[in-house]
This record gives structure tokens, C-alpha cells and sequence, in this order.
């Protein structure tokens, strides 16, 4: 009996991107596999944010391809990757600080022009999916306050909820877990599992251990700018190019 085929989400071909002399991301050939939760680790500046920058079209890269779901998207516009059902997260909270929070979710909208969007153009129906999305990550109580009034492991809650707003099919986390207390780190792995088991990708880069090894169903192992090992989290704790990486063993 012949096993299902692993689909893949997102693709890359030797993508390189440069700053100066230093090659960030170096030639990263690497797939994350569909309808999982990826993730991506390795040291301190071994690339994971360039990576990602460069796949969701935040920075354009020197060359190399990259491809979501058959289709190259390779240095397309950030708005035209969301719009092809790639989303994410930063590392650093990108939220509209003296919007509510309300007003940020909807910010999300993918079929409303920005502009009408900042202007609080809203259609009731967005209206009732955007509380639907802040009671799911457990802030519909802050709905009324200012985004930069809620404390960061909530505002980390409200960058997924926002993300969530626009219906991507895949979704990168930038550090979900960075500078959150560790009830919100419980309630973001919670909520990644469910939107998992609806369908959703994952692919998320994360320096906590522990939550990567119990969240995730593939990890892809970056070191100095490219994929040096990936597999089952089991197999990555033990293999010694990750422990030559991390630990210099």
C-alpha cells in the first residue's frame, strides 16, 4: 500500500538575498509541507526573518524563486502575496497603535481598498466576523480600546486575529512566542492547533524549544542563510548538523 504523496505549500529555489557583503539568505532551497505546522529555527542571525521578508515580498531578493501553491510569486507585492492567501505575523507587532482594537481586525479585510479601510468603511458583515475573530482569540472585551493600551501578548493576539481577517490558507508566525507570558504562549499554541485541524498551514520560526518540539509537525533547520537539516521534531533534536549549528558539538 502505497503512502499519500506530501503536498507542498511554499517553495524555494536558491533564494538569495544579499546586504552588502553578507549573503542573509544563501541560495535556501526548502519546502514546508501543506495542511501541517512547519517550523523554522536556527541560531541568531542564521537568516529565518530574511527568509521570511523575502517570501511574503517585504524585500525583493537578488534571485531564486518562490512558489505558493504552484504559482510563482517570486517579488511580488506584499498585497499581492496576502491576496494569493499567504499571511503572517512580524516579530514586532505591526498593529495601528490609536486604532481600537476592533478597527485594527478590520483593518484585515481583504476585498476593501486601504483607504476606505482606515476610514472605518465597514460593512456589518465584516463588522460581525471581526468580533467573531477577537472572541476566538480571547480579547473581545478590548475590543473598544486602543491597540496601544493592551498589554503585547494581547497585541500578539491581535496580529493573528487580523491576519485571520483576510482567510490566508497559509500562515507565518514570526516569533508568536517572543516576550509573551506563558498563559498567552498556551493560548497561542491552542489556537495554531484548531485553525491547524480546520485546514490551515503553518509555518512558524520560534526561538522557544519546547513549544516548537510539541507544536509542530516539520521543522526546517536554517544556518547561515540556508536549510542544513529538516524532518520530524523527534529526529531534529538529535541530528548532529543541528547540534553543530546551536551548540558548536
Amino acid at each position: 500500500m502505497s503512502s499519500t504523496p506530501i503536498k507542498h505549500s511554499l517553495e524555494t529555489e536558491k533564494l538569495t538575498k544579499s546586504f552588502g557583503g553578507v549573503r542573509a539568505v544563501d541560495e535556501a532551497t526548502v519546502s514546508f509541507q501543506e495542511g501541517r505546522i512547519n517550523a523554522l529555527i536556527g541560531p541568531n542571525g542564521s537568516g529565518k526573518t530574511t527568509f521570511f521578508n523575502c517570501v511574503t515580498g517585504m524585500i525583493r531578493p537578488d534571485s531564486g524563486t518562490v512558489t505558493y501553491r504552484g504559482r510563482d510569486v517570486t517579488g511580488h507585492a506584499p498585497h499581492r502575496i496576502a491576496r494569493a492567501g499567504l499571511g503572517r505575523s512580524f516579530q514586532l507587532c505591526r498593529i495601528f497603535p490609536r486604532m481600537t482594537v476592533l478597527d485594527n481586525v478590520l483593518a484585515g479585510v481583504r476585498s476593501a481598498g486601504v483607504v476606505h479601510r482606515l476610514r472605518g468603511a465597514h460593512n456589518p458583515d465584516d463588522i460581525a466576523r471581526a468580533r467573531e475573530l477577537l472572541a476566538r482569540v480571547g480579547i473581545e472585551h478590548l475590543e473598544r480600546s486602543e491597540a496601544r493600551d493592551i498589554s503585547y501578548g494581547q497585541q500578539k493576539l491581535l496580529e493573528l486575529a487580523g491576519v485571520l481577517m483576510a482567510e490566508p490558507d497559509t500562515i507565518m508566525l514570526d516569533e508568536p512566542a517572543g516576550g509573551v507570558n506563558p498563559a498567552l504562549i498556551g493560548r497561542i499554541a491552542t489556537l495554531v492547533r484548531e485553525l491547524n485541524a480546520e485546514g490551515r498551514t503553518f509555518i512558524i520560526v520560534e526561538h522557544n524549544m519546547e513549544l516548537v518540539m510539541s507544536l509542530s509537525h516539520h521543522v526546517v533547520v536554517f544556518d547561515r542563510g540556508r536549510p542544513i537539516a529538516s524532518g520530524a521534531p523527534a529526529d531534529m533534536q538529535n541530528d548532529p548538523r543541528v547540534l553543530e549549528a546551536y551548540l558548536g558539538v
